[in-house]
């Protein structure tokens, strides 16, 4: 089943696009359960695309209750090839202002107990992950920011993500020692995403939307709820915008990926001697290798 090469994943604000035609929702359940909601298939750039709300439509579930197996495999099943993962941000640099965009190259993980591989109940895979994001779709992701020359706005092309469990936000202390490493933004579900479409052989990148700064700004505290709100609204507008032209760029030149063959040599169980019912549970996967 290919309805889509094309997977977002993200907020109401990127489904409910007023550019979006034909659109339909579809329920999907995989053999990791059902995704955070139903998956809304449409047009976009004459180019058929697959939307999910991350937290479902409703913002119900928490970072660390989402589930991401399920919503992977579920763009999986749906024939996705790119992934494009729109995320709201804090920033943990000066000069990575609110309303910036920043297209991040690197993870640091800071979560705790989540399932971030399909993998398991007979059948080991250990993908290569040094470069966790697609350098290729991430360039076509960045060269469509630059395109459009939003106003109040600065795109970053890299920079390093730091994916932590919530849902509360930082301490300082934890601020600070993440400014003192280098990283560059903070968010709470990348992450386990990333990993789990290398695996899946799907491209991905992140979109990542500065809302605000993390608490080691000394002028955080003048920061309103309202402030960070619009912020939110904006960064959606903004985030229509940029989807939009990469989703006309990808559909006009779809690059290249090493991620679309990431288990070539990753997969060192046997598969002829492996568990049938895990064969059967990641079919999707391993059909290929098989």
């Amino acid at each position: 089943m290919t309805l889509a090469e094309i997977g977002i994943i993200g907020g109401s604000g990127l489904y409910k696009m007023e550019s979006l035609k034909d659109v339909e929702e579809i329920e999907i359940e995989t053999p990791f359960g059902s995704p955070s909601d139903a998956v809304i298939i449409g047009t976009l750039a004459d180019t058929k695309v697959a939307f999910l709300a991350r937290h479902g439509r409703n913002h119900t579930l928490l970072p660390s209750e989402l589930p991401f197996c399920a919503n992977i495999y579920a763009m999986k099943q749906l024939g996705v090839k790119y992934l494009i993962s729109a995320s709201a941000v804090g920033s943990l640099k000066a000069e990575v202002k609110p309303l910036d965009m920043v297209v991040p190259d690197q993870f640091i993980d800071r979560t705790k107990n989540r399932i971030s591989t399909f993998f398991g109940e007979g059948i080991v895979a250990h993908i290569a992950f040094g470069d966790p994001i697609c350098k290729n779709l991430a360039a076509v992701l960045a060269d469509a920011i630059a395109s459009l020359n939003l106003p109040d706005l600065t795109l970053h092309r890299e920079g390093t993500y730091v994916c932590m469990e919530g849902p509360a936000f930082s301490t300082k202390a934890e601020s600070n020692l993440y400014r003192s490493w280098g990283a560059t933004i903070i968010g709470m579900t990348n992450l386990p995403e990333a990993k789990l479409a290398r695996e899946a052989e799907i491209a991905y990148a992140t979109l990542a939307l500065v809302t605000d700064y993390d608490c080691w700004h000394p002028d955080h505290d003048n920061v309103t709820v309202e402030m960070v709100i619009g912020n939110l609204q904006r960064n959606g507008v903004n985030a229509q915008k940029v989807i939009q032209e990469t989703v006309k760029r990808l559909s006009e030149n779809p690059p290249q990926s090493d991620a679309h063959s990431a288990l070539k040599y990753a997969i060192l169980t046997n598969l002829a001697n492996a568990p049938a019912a895990t064969k059967e549970k990641l079919s999707l996967l391993l059909e290929k290798y098989l």
